[in-house]
């Protein structure tokens, strides 16, 4: 299962860093309690939302709309 998620690995590692949603996401799971391997997967599913949606609406990425809940 792995292997079909593995271009976004690396990307979701970053995140964590760079990118205050992504690195938000993952303090809030890691205050629960959640796996390292949980936290880079949700990271990673977050990234595909974010992607998605700037593709859907054709505007640049806004920090404040994806820590929206």
């Amino acid at each position: 299962m792995f292997r079909q998620h593995a271009g976004l690995y690396m990307p979701a590692i970053v995140a964590m860093t760079h990118n205050s949603a992504i690195k938000a996401l993952s303090d809030r799971l890691r205050a629960r309690g959640k796996s390292g391997k949980q936290i880079i997967f949700a990271a990673m599913r977050k990234l595909l939302h974010i992607a998605y949606g700037v593709l859907k609406s054709g505007e640049c990425f806004d920090a404040q709309r994806a820590l929206a809940h």
